[in-house]
């Protein structure tokens, strides 16, 4: 499954002849060519088959070859090829889109410097828009504490990162399952790739996963974006009964289909799963497909609960408080009364709702140094309480919108240990908009 795989080209070339030497030179470098002669040929081959580059002639039967080049630029990228050789000709071929312009006739040196260009390009593109979007992540919490449950964790995320096996990831609601995860990536031969972290729920579709072809165009899906990295379906529980079967049928063939597309893909990412349900039993009684569930558990890992983790309490509060990205450099601690607090609390919502309550003391204790236990809004909800469907949300000050707005989603957070479904019932709005609300105000810890 991890053999490399020869990258794929399209040759649009009138000429017959001049089509087979350039198929002929492609394949003595190692590349797997396709040829077509016009570009009806082209539109036609391109709804099932997704190259990783074309050469493009500028003149065809049916078009001009200029013309079709930001067309088929939307697929891949494009080598322009061309008997004369003038400025002109380039310049426009830049400003269309091409990544590299070559004259014939083509040596075959010639054809591998440009087709290398080219992909280190298409590289450094996909590596500046990952880190880009990495930027733009919150710090990510470490598989921090010396409990022997973590020790043992952190032991056997580091001998599964060796291995493409699935993992599957077992815990309640807010115990790290992301993080496990990300600590396996991260120690991994596949630790250049891409870590694709996706949040399964019922309207999830398909083409999500998978992509699909719209209008003759392959669209990619979650698992190309983890190509050669590492690709986590965090609730894989709440996944429809039809996507279960794509991922079944992935798994036990290393290759899938996109929408609408009759060809096949080979999966070159890893795939670790979590899920806070008993799967066993899930699957036991038929709400989770039996094969899927012995596909995935072949490794599996299960997360202590924070309660049973009283002696690595101090230092993840610690370390949250240390990490949050709003502090902007302002030293604070926890007075003795607030780390009590900590110790008397029993944490239904697990390291999530720890880094929820660290985050309101941050911002609770503005201009203070020191974080008090009143900060933290612990123990019998002395920020917030709950009467029936009625919710009443006390502050020490005046708050303000955004203070109410976080704080009554992190108040629904812990009240239903981050089942996403309650909710979103509760506000009356999809699990899918939940999340990205959650995402976008830091929440999800």
């Amino acid at each position: 499954m991890n053999t490399p795989i020869a990258r794929t080209v399209l040759v649009v070339e009138d000429d017959r002849t001049l089509n087979h030497l350039i198929c002929d030179q492609l394949e003595d470098l190692g590349y797997r060519p396709t040829g077509v002669r016009s570009r009806g040929e082209a539109l036609e081959l391109l709804t099932s088959f997704a190259p990783d580059a074309a050469l493009l002639d500028v003149r065809l039967p049916d078009c001009d070859g200029l013309s079709f080049l930001p067309e088929l630029r939307e697929y891949c990228p494009v080598i322009v090829l061309t008997a004369f050789g003038s400025i002109d000709q380039a310049v426009n071929a830049v400003k269309n889109g091409a990544s590299e312009y070559l004259v014939k006739p083509i040596s075959g040196d010639g054809l591998e410097i440009a087709l290398s260009k080219v992909f280190e390009t298409a590289a450094l593109r996909r590596d500046l828009e990952f880190w880009r979007a990495e930027a733009q992540r919150s710090k990510r919490v470490e598989l921090i504490g010396e409990c022997p449950g973590i020790v043992e964790l952190r032991n056997m995320a580091r001998l599964l990162a060796a291995s493409d096996s699935p993992v599957l990831i077992l815990g309640e609601g807010g115990t790290g399952k992301g993080v496990t995860a990300s600590a396996i990536h991260a120690q991994s031969p596949r630790a250049n790739g891409r870590f694709v972290a996706v949040e399964c729920d019922p309207e999830m579709l398909e083409s999500e996963l998978f992509g699909k072809v719209r209008d003759g165009r392959l669209i990619e899906g979650l698992f190309a974006a983890a190509d050669n990295g590492t690709i986590f379906l965090n609730d894989v529980d709440k996944l429809s009964g039809s996507l279960q079967g794509r991922l079944l049928g992935l798994l036990e063939q290393g290759s899938y289909r996109p929408h609408g597309s009759i060809a096949e893909i080979q999966a070159s990412a890893r795939i670790i799963a979590a899920s806070a349900a008993d799967l066993e039993t899930a699957a036991q009684q038929g709400h989770f497909r039996p094969q899927l569930y012995y596909r995935l558990s072949g490794f599996t890992l299960h997360l202590p609960p924070l309660r049973e983790r009283a002696g690595d309490l101090e230092m993840l509060a610690e370390f949250l408080l240390e990490n949050r990205s709003f502090q902007r450099g302002v030293e604070k601690h926890f007075a003795p009364d607030a780390l009590a607090a900590l110790h008397a609390y029993d944490w239904p919502g697990n390291v999530r709702e720890l880094a929820n309550a660290v985050d309101r003391s941050v911002m609770m204790s503005v201009g203070q140094t020191e974080i008090s236990a009143q900060h933290l809004g612990l123990g019998p909800r002395p920020v917030s309480e709950v009467h029936g469907s009625a919710v009443a949300l006390r502050f020490a000050d005046p708050p303000t919108l955004d203070q109410m707005r976080d704080s009554y989603i992190a108040l629904l957070i812990d009240r239903f240990d981050g089942n996403r479904q309650r909710i979103a019932a509760a506000l009356g709005i999809s699990e899918r908009n939940l999340y990205r609300i959650i995402k976008a105000q830091g929440l999800s810890g």
